[in-house]
């Protein structure tokens, strides 16, 4: 029987997560500072996520913006978070560490694999900006990650997809290739239909205004709306991924 294709979401809050479930999302990765790329969330968020969502749910381990060249103390920070996360009895973690080469840093990965005790890990889109993905693939899967987010070192998966679909032939079933970034309603079938993928990874995320009735005369950068995932844009999106050969 074909496995039928799912959508994680990135979900930069717990209102966020709680939307991409009611879409109809497959899985969620809690994070926060979308804007920078995605950064680890609060030790509260992670708690409150797990208690009120059914699906699955990943957290990124990602203690900065920048690159992913880490310090010693950074590294410790990463273990610390993902215990907290095996503590906390998440599904799984997100993790990615390159060298000064570029080239993925197995052995600080083999320690943040090992904090995860059996937790499902993916190596997120550290893998874009690596010397070279096609080895950086198979590092991951030395080091047992479950799956690779990649957009196919492009700034979007559609401009990406003919690298992805050499991943997904190259993975042949040894780890799962999920496309991400750019990704909506209007290009996932045919991405999914020029990779091969079977899971993919969006945002679906919309604008929402400010609730509050004051309205400062300098906000300083301190008040307005807040960016937030949107079930209806996850529905639609999981309904164009699933329109597209779900036999």
């Amino acid at each position: 029987m074909t496995q039928e294709p799912l959508l994680e979401v990135a979900a930069n809050s717990v209102a966020s997560a709680i939307a991409a479930q009611d879409g109809g999302a497959g899985r969620v990765e809690l994070c926060t500072a979308l804007e920078l790329g995605g950064l680890t969330p609060s030790h509260g968020q992670i708690a409150l996520a797990r208690d009120r969502l059914r699906i699955p749910l990943y957290v990124l381990i990602r203690p900065r913006a920048g690159d992913f060249l880490y310090s010693d103390d950074e590294c410790a920070t990463m273990q610390r978070d993902i215990e907290a996360c095996v503590a906390l009895g998440c599904d799984g973690v997100v993790i990615g560490v390159l060298d000064a080469h570029g080239n993925v840093d197995r052995d600080r990965c083999v320690g943040l694999v090992t904090a995860a005790k059996g937790l499902g890990v993916t190596f997120h889109r550290a893998i874009d900006v690596s010397r070279d993905p096609l080895q950086s693939l198979e590092d991951a899967i030395a080091l047992g990650c479950e799956r690779v987010l990649s957009s196919g070192a492009q700034s979007n998966a559609p401009d990406g997809a003919d690298l992805l679909r050499e991943m997904v032939l190259r993975a042949d079933g040894r780890i799962s290739v999920m496309p991400g970034a750019g990704i909506d309603a209007m290009n996932i079938a045919a991405l999914r239909e020029q990779t091969g993928a079977r899971e993919f990874h969006a945002s679906a995320k919309h604008a929402c205004p400010s609730l509050s009735h004051y309205v400062p005369r300098q906000s300083l950068g301190m008040t307005g709306g807040e960016i937030r995932t949107d079930a209806a844009i996850v529905r639609r999106i999981v309904d164009a991924l699933r329109s597209n050969g779900s036999q």
